[in-house]
């Protein structure tokens, strides 16, 4: 899963830098706006759900929501700790 999000990731790198290039020195800036924009949606459609699947994978969602138990337990630690002030 890691290779693949790399691959991924320069992929999407190399697709902007290309889009830049049509746009820049070619001066087809009809092409150059499609790649970067095709580039942008591979980003936020695929680049982006893998790399937050692969680094929530076997953590537990309750630790990172706030539920009344948690609050309790962050105004208990807050609290505990006055060196901190």
């Amino acid at each position: 899963m890691k290779r693949i999000i790399q691959l991924l990731f320069v992929a999407i790198v190399i697709a902007v830098a290309v889009g830049y290039y049509f746009k820049l020195l070619e001066e087809d800036h009809i092409t150059g706006d499609k790649i970067i924009g095709i580039a942008v949606l591979a980003f936020a459609f695929l680049l982006m759900p893998l790399f937050i699947y692969h680094r929530s994978k076997g953590k537990k969602l309750s630790d990172y929501t706030l539920t009344k138990d948690n609050l309790d337990k962050m105004n208990n630690k807050e609290g505990k700790n006055p060196e901190n002030q």
